[in-house]
């Protein structure tokens, strides 16, 4: 909303039912939450203040705070204080298992454009911890590459992932541009290297120091961290790497087999 604009209700579908069963704040949070995902309220717009709010509904404040925080709660809204509360921009989906593919692909699939900053891409000497999930021995040369992703026009990154790879599987890849290429595509047009399978763990973690400037996000905010071992069909371990994803425009989805059953689609 522009400075000076007022608010009205000739763009919001319904109102409060007075004689409805369910709550205010429930009837206000549904209707809020129409105005977004419909997009008549986009990405970044500052929607109403909590006064207005009561003042368009002709409820009270409590109303509204407890709906405006239930849809923080949900990721739909962003609160900037002395700003104002904001619609949220939408979270970027990853798949977690079933389907192997990198950022680039998800976000391609998904009809986005991704983008990357290369932070630090060098041939260093494979840590212990490394070693292991790649199943080499400890200092064996590995081109480790540290990226920041975004997708579309949003400047703010969205995941920082570390990557390393045995130098000896595609030596080339010491000197490749990542910067808005498929890593995996890389790897098979120039390594030969086709990942057949891979074996991922996530778990939540609050963002460190190192994080805040990186990814734009709070000390303590939370984040996904996503660990990840692809491997070729022979089962020679190609790539390790680590991703922090910020928690709020984040969501993984996991696609569910029933042993035994052939899925239909």
């Amino acid at each position: 909303m522009a400075d000076g604009e007022t608010w009205d209700r000739s763009g919001i579908d319904g109102g409060i039912d007075r004689d409805s069963p369910m709550p205010y704040y429930h009837q206000l949070k549904e209707l809020v939450r129409d105005e977004i995902v419909s997009g008549r309220w986009t990405p970044g717009t500052r929607i109403p203040s909590e006064l207005e709010l009561c003042a368009l509904f002709d409820v009270s404040r409590t109303v509204v705070r407890q709906a405006l925080g239930e849809l923080e709660n949900e990721r739909l809204l962003l609160r900037r204080k002395g700003l104002g509360t904001f619609v949220a921009e939408p979270k970027i989906r990853g798949q977690l298992v079933q389907t192997l593919t990198g950022f680039h692909d998800d976000m391609t699939e998904q009809g986005r454009t991704p983008h990357t900053v290369v932070l630090n891409h060098a041939v260093v000497r494979a840590p212990s911890a490394v070693a292991a999930q790649l199943e080499i021995p400890v200092g064996t040369d590995v081109v480790r590459i540290e990226r920041l992703r975004s997708v579309d026009h949003d400047p703010q990154p969205i995941v920082l992932v570390t990557t390393w790879i045995p130098l000896a599987l595609c030596p080339p890849l010491a000197h490749a541009d990542l910067g808005d290429r498929s890593l995996y595509a890389y790897l098979a047009e120039t390594g030969g290297l086709h990942i057949a399978y891979g074996r991922r763990t996530l778990e939540a973690i609050a963002a460190a120091k190192t994080d805040v400037a990186l990814l734009g996000v709070e000390e303590g905010d939370p984040l996904l961290f996503l660990r990840s071992v692809t491997f070729l069909a022979n089962g020679l371990a190609v790539e390790y790497y680590e991703a922090k994803h910020r928690g709020d425009r984040t969501v993984l989805e996991v696609d569910l087999v029933r042993p035994g059953v052939a899925s239909t689609s």
